[in-house]
């Protein structure tokens, strides 16, 4: 008898076209998101805070698509106004954890000797501590807020960015080009700013994408507890906290949107996030 084994062929380019598929909706949908953040006042229909007592907890209607909360306030408008502090809090880390990141990771890679070794047993002090335990130390001790746990996971985040920035760096200064520059005069701090640097800095962009959507969540989770952002002002992790009350009633939405739209955003990131990663390659394999 003769066993035929089907082609794998078909299979992989169906997987590749899933895959594009995939990376256009999770865009599309981060930019949506994005400009829908950007545009909030113009495109909410209802002031974020705005009561009304007579529509509490109801279902989505042609003036509420989404329901309202258990104040009454619209859940879309909500959730409009909320994106921009759920966006705005993990882009900030994001952006401060890389610059520093690169930074110390770029001196740390470049230098080597004890310079690498001491920066390198700090990361491993920083790195053993979740940042989220840093965001409610930084609030036990400056209060509530945003602007506390967003320096705290800064610095919490950096170490990831810092050592692969290092390894990298490590790397690039051993290739023929490096020696080249450094032939021709020109100093040590111009090759690896001006030379080596823009050679990681896709990687590390990658990298920093992903970060993101960690970020978001742990940001959400904080506000979900009640340490990040204060309620009126909406907030996806705190409408997830105001919606558990909801709950009893048996209306899901107020706390079932915001959870999702959290869900959501870190699959879409972290879709273009690997797609940046495979894109780039592996720079160590």
């Amino acid at each position: 008898m003769t066993i035929q084994v089907a082609p794998r062929l078909p299979i992989k380019r169906l997987s590749l076209k899933n895959r594009r598929w995939g990376l256009i909706l999770s865009a599309t949908f981060l930019a949506l998101v994005l400009l829908t953040a950007v545009l909030a006042p113009l495109v909410a229909p209802y002031p974020p805070s705005a009561v009304d007592l007579l529509r509490v907890n109801s279902g989505p209607t042609p003036q509420h698509w989404l329901g309202t909360d258990a104040l009454g306030r619209d859940i879309f408008s909500r959730m409009i106004h909320g994106s921009r502090t759920a966006l705005a809090g993990p882009a900030f880390v994001v952006l401060l954890s890389s610059i520093l990141g690169l930074l110390i990771g770029l001196w740390a890679g470049w230098a080597g000797g004890k310079v690498d070794a001491i920066i390198s047993r700090v990361f491993d002090i920083v790195l053993a501590f979740p940042g989220l335990l840093l965001a409610i130390l930084a609030v036990a001790l400056f209060g509530k807020g945003l602007v506390a746990p967003v320096l705290a996971m800064s610095i919490a985040y950096t170490p990831y960015i810092g050592r692969l920035t290092r390894q990298l760096v490590a790397t690039e200064k051993n290739r023929q080009y490096v020696a080249a520059y450094k032939v021709q005069g020109f100093s040590a701090p111009w090759i690896a700013t001006r030379a080596v640097m823009p050679n990681v800095l896709g990687v590390v962009g990658s990298q920093a994408t992903q970060n993101f959507g960690y970020v978001l969540v742990e940001l959400a989770a904080l506000s979900f507890l009640g340490l990040g952002i204060q309620a009126p002002q909406a907030d996806w992790g705190n409408m997830i906290n105001e919606g558990q009350t909801a709950l009893v009633s048996g209306n899901f939405m107020p706390a079932l949107i915001p959870a999702v739209a959290v869900v959501l955003v870190v699959v879409a990131v972290n879709t273009v996030g690997g797609w940046l990663s495979d894109k780039l390659g592996d720079p160590f394999a």
